[in-house]
């Protein structure tokens, strides 16, 4: 069973959404869909709107659409999108 390194940039419903709160909603989702929290980063986006970049290790066997849906019903998350998914190693 191997893992895989998923990157997702997950963005707001607008400029009053405090990023904080989603980050905590975020790392909560994905420990209960079996993944582990990597590291999370904001990103300006446009006109002081940030995304909330956020990096993670999740099982290979598991359909990453399901933990992308989960995220998305989030308060306060206008889209979700994988950004990048690969093998790890190790």
């Amino acid at each position: 069973m191997g893992k895989s390194a998923v990157k997702f940039k997950i963005m707001p419903e607008g400029l009053d959404v405090e990023l904080e709160k989603v980050k905590r909603a975020v790392k909560k989702v994905i420990k209960e869909m079996g993944g582990i929290f990597g590291e999370s980063e904001e990103k300006p986006i446009a006109f002081g709107l940030k995304a909330l970049e956020v990096s993670l290790a999740y099982p290979e066997e598991k359909e990453i659409e399901e933990l992308e849906a989960a995220l998305q019903k989030i308060e306060g998350v206008s889209s979700v999108e994988m950004t990048d998914y690969r093998r790890a190693l190790g």
